[in-house]
């Protein structure tokens, strides 16, 4: 991706597929309760889709697959994975994130899938919100439940979950006073 300004830019192979990520731009609240029954358009989940397929992986090896989850019953089961969990049952999509363990970095590879799909979402006028499954610190089983509920094969890990929805209210915009210079290293550490 290239930076200029405020915005990162982000283009990929085809040449036709390019969004942007406005830095300064005002964070909303996902899901508010009038948006929750706008379903997120195919056309739309089809770009974020694109975005994910198309992300960097090691040695090109796109361990990646994707569950989409719409169905309401799947997503208040998966919202009961871990205590982060809750707000999965209110966003009318779910993008779950898995990479085949064949993969030797997978969860490298998966990451950067999932960072496209929030971008792509953020582009979009989506929110996003990933909740942690893998390795999950309120609950070690996670990730086996995860995959018991969608039938997920064994080879396979479950990286994390994606809630997206329509944005509702406003909060307040990132500051300068939130960029920490003293983690800036030049050079050496």
């Amino acid at each position: 991706g290239k930076i200029w300004q405020n915005t990162y830019i982000l283009v990929f192979p085809e040449g036709n597929t390019i969004f942007s990520f406005e830095v300064s731009e005002k964070a909303k609240r996902l899901f508010a309760a009038e948006r929750l029954k706008t379903q997120v358009e195919d056309e739309k989940l089809k770009v974020i889709l694109k975005a994910a397929m198309f992300s960097p992986s090691a040695m090109h090896l796109r361990p990646w697959h994707f569950v989409v989850v719409r169905d309401k019953e799947i997503r208040e089961r998966l919202s009961k994975v871990t205590e982060w969990a809750y707000f999965l049952r209110e966003a009318p999509l779910n993008i779950v994130v898995c990479g085949d363990k064949n993969a030797k970095r997978w969860i490298e590879d998966c990451s950067i899938a999932a960072e496209h799909i929030m971008l792509q979402a953020t582009e979009l006028g989506l929110g996003s919100c990933w909740v942690a499954i893998h390795n999950s610190s309120s609950n070690p089983k996670a990730e086996e439940e995860v995959k018991e509920t969608l039938a997920i094969p064994d080879n396979f890990g479950v990286l994390c979950i994606i809630a997206i929805g329509y944005r509702g209210e406003e909060k307040e915009e990132h500051s300068d006073k939130e960029f920490e210079e003293e983690k800036v290293h030049y050079d050496h550490f």
